[in-house]
């Protein structure tokens, strides 16, 4: 039995640190998106956000006026807010511009 327990020991520890790490691996994050015009521009917020190193997936289509972040866990709060303040424009003579707010 001594031998038994020596053995899978290990084995039982490595098995919780994995389930550990992948069960924090993914967090998500509400922003509550604002600024003038911005809903006109999915792709650029999108792209945006995408380029945050950790972002794993962004949802605009869940919740009207939102972005859903999905992270690995490793991404501020300010970082994805910084993000969104950079998707900016002029069209047509109109200026355009993207604010967040963290909902959660």
């Amino acid at each position: 039995m001594k031998n038994l327990i020596t053995l899978l020991a290990p084995v039982l520890l490595g098995l919780m640190l994995l389930s550990a790490s992948v069960l924090a691996a993914d967090k998500q994050t509400v922003l509550m998106l604002g600024g003038d015009y911005c809903e006109f521009y999915p792709k650029q917020l999108t792209d945006a956000l995408m380029a945050v190193k950790g972002v794993t997936a962004v949802d605009l289509d869940s919740k009207k006026g939102h972005a859903i972040v999905t992270q690995d866990g490793t991404v501020k709060d300010e970082t994805l807010i910084m993000a969104v303040a950079k998707v900016k424009g002029n069209k047509n003579g109109v200026g355009w511009f993207c604010t967040a707010m963290v909902m959660n």
